[in-house]
């Protein structure tokens, strides 16, 4: 799904939204909301009047690594995106160089048969293998040497930056309120950003309001800020008690609502062929489509994604194609804020 739409650059998110003025938390983004053909404009805050009791949400407590280090290959400077973790030790990663405002641009792809070192902090060296996936050489296997990937990012690691938002900023303005740090230094590459406008006061106030939740995780890679491919194969879990939450919340007539993509492909993928979701840890390659269409989530919270989006079609495939139409038109019209940083689109039945 493409969308006949342009997005003014105005539009991008350049800081969070704290950060814009006195007093703000991170629950003061503005939230479309979408029910079939029907369009309204909210605050954030107020999604515990337009959820009920019964209702379930599914969020990711995936923690957003510093997946971004600085390196060089020879005396050329490039910066090393994270991906994701292997089950053989090795990390997809993707190169990419600085623009000279702080952040980065795509770099020409190295080719795949040539044996390529990438010397980073620390004495760490990359080694550059195969690629990630046959459709595109933009992530590459690397075998690391002379440390773990773990401790280097810690010590010389920042936030991936992309080139719309302002400044740098620390860690935890990426982090969620869900987030779980994890024992062996997984995490996302790229934040779930569509839990980030929830605050502990606001979650508090959803369970008094007899909404629950069931925490979920997925290890997001690195997205692809220019091709706009569909997501890579990524590390999951839907662990016994979320699983039968869920299940429990459809048998007895709430809804399943999943904050971000990253949490309906993680659900998606943990249901069977009876329509029962049962207790799943591995590695998903699915990608969520209208064809294929969605099995248990009856609703989305998700940011704005660019018109090219490959994001688009599993919101096709919760909502329709009509009511993304709708929603997109409307979210332009009332001067919405797009990226991690931005405002939210909350698509119900």
């Amino acid at each position: 799904m493409t969308l006949a739409l342009r997005v003014p650059e105005e539009l991008s998110a350049r800081v969070p939204v704290e950060q814009r003025g006195p007093g703000l938390d991170r629950d003061a983004v503005r939230m479309l909301v979408s029910r079939g053909a029907e369009v309204a404009h909210h605050r954030f805050s107020e999604l515990p009047r337009l959820l009920r009791a019964g209702d379930l949400l599914v969020v990711n407590t995936s923690a957003t690594l510093a997946a971004a280090v600085d390196g060089w290959i020879g005396h050329a400077r490039v910066v090393v995106h994270f991906s994701t973790r292997g089950d053989d030790g090795r990390w997809a990663v993707e190169l990419r160089e600085p623009d000279g405002r702080g952040t980065t641009r795509a770099r020409a792809a190295t080719p795949a048969r040539r044996e390529v070192w990438v010397r980073l902090p620390g004495g760490v060296r990359l080694l550059l293998e195969e690629p990630l996936s046959g459709r595109s050489e933009r992530l590459r296997w690397a075998r690391v040497s002379g440390g773990g990937v773990p401790g280097l990012l810690r010590e010389h690691g920042r936030p991936i930056r992309y080139a719309y938002t302002e400044r740098d900023q620390p860690l935890s303005v990426y982090q969620t309120v869900f987030a779980l740090p994890s024992g062996d230094g997984e995490g996302s590459a790229e934040m779930p950003s569509a839990a980030r406008p929830f605050t502990t006061r606001l979650v508090t106030e959803l369970v008094s309001r007899g909404v629950r939740f069931a925490p979920v995780t997925l290890h997001t890679g690195v997205a692809s800020a220019e091709a706009h491919e569909p997501p890579y194969p990524e590390r999951f879990a839907v662990p016994e008690a979320s699983a039968g939450l869920i299940d429990a919340t459809r048998a007895g007539g709430g809804r399943v609502i999943a904050v971000g993509t990253t949490a309906v492909r993680a659900v998606e993928s943990a249901v069977e062929g009876d329509g029962v979701v049962r207790p799943r840890a591995g590695w998903t390659d699915l990608v969520v489509t209208p064809e294929r269409g969605v099995r248990v989530v009856d609703g989305l919270l998700t940011g704005l994604h660019e018109p090219e989006a490959s994001h688009l079609l599993m919101l096709e495939a919760v909502a329709g194609r009509a009511a993304i139409e709708r929603g997109y038109e409307a979210a332009l019209r009332g001067r919405y804020l797009w990226h991690e940083f931005g405002d939210v689109h909350l698509l119900l039945p």
